[in-house]
């Protein structure tokens, strides 16, 4: 977490500012624990290309989530917003899971999904690389804090080719996945905002 100088917070910032994008999962899991517990935040939706000024005033490296909280404090990464926002102290296996997914399953997803991105790229290695850490969900699925922060990656993997992912034996991943797009809390979560544009 990083403060920010008072020129860089709004004199009339009366909630903290969360910065997002719909479609990106890291800001799907910090939306999701926001959700979870009616943390209460002024909604900035952005689009990349067209970063606002403020945003990348508060945080220069200009990715999403951020949440900028009332006493200046910038939150930059999303795994930070959750344990702010939950109180969640993470066990050791919860960092180990959240250690796979989000460095290693995360290498193999870009991978697979943007080989265009990549020199040299077979995106169906990647996928096969993809699927072991789904065979380990597949045997241990995940829930609470942990199942959010890790869900949304795992459908960005099962959209790239929905027809391929439901042939596969994974009877497990199905049902978690499914309860987790068709649950009333994703549903709030991807809510679409129109682009936030400051008034000056």
């Amino acid at each position: 977490m990083d403060s920010v100088s008072s020129e860089a917070i709004e004199l009339d910032m009366s909630l903290p500012i969360l910065y997002s994008f719909i479609r990106c999962p890291y800001a799907m899991r910090a939306r999701m624990s926001i959700i979870r517990t009616g943390f209460q935040v002024e909604h900035r939706e952005v689009i990349l290309r067209d970063r606002p000024a403020h945003m990348m005033k508060i945080s220069p490296k200009g990715t999403v989530p951020i949440l900028l909280l009332s006493d200046g404090t910038v939150i930059e990464e999303s795994l930070e917003i959750m344990e702010h926002v939950l109180s969640w102290n993470l066990t050791q296996n919860e960092e180990e899971w959240l250690r796979r997914n989000d460095i290693e399953f995360k290498f193999h997803l870009d991978r697979y999904k943007y080989p265009n991105r990549y020199d040299d790229i077979d995106e169906f290695k990647h996928r096969e690389a993809g699927c072991k850490f789904i065979k380990s969900l597949e045997e241990k699925i995940p829930d609470g804090n942990l199942s959010d922060a890790i869900f949304p990656f795992v459908r960005q993997f099962a959209n790239h080719n929905r027809e391929w992912f439901d042939e596969q034996n994974w009877p497990n991943v199905h049902q978690w996945l499914t309860a987790n797009l068709e649950s009333e809390e994703f549903s709030e979560c991807m809510t679409k905002h129109k682009q936030w544009i400051p008034d000056y």
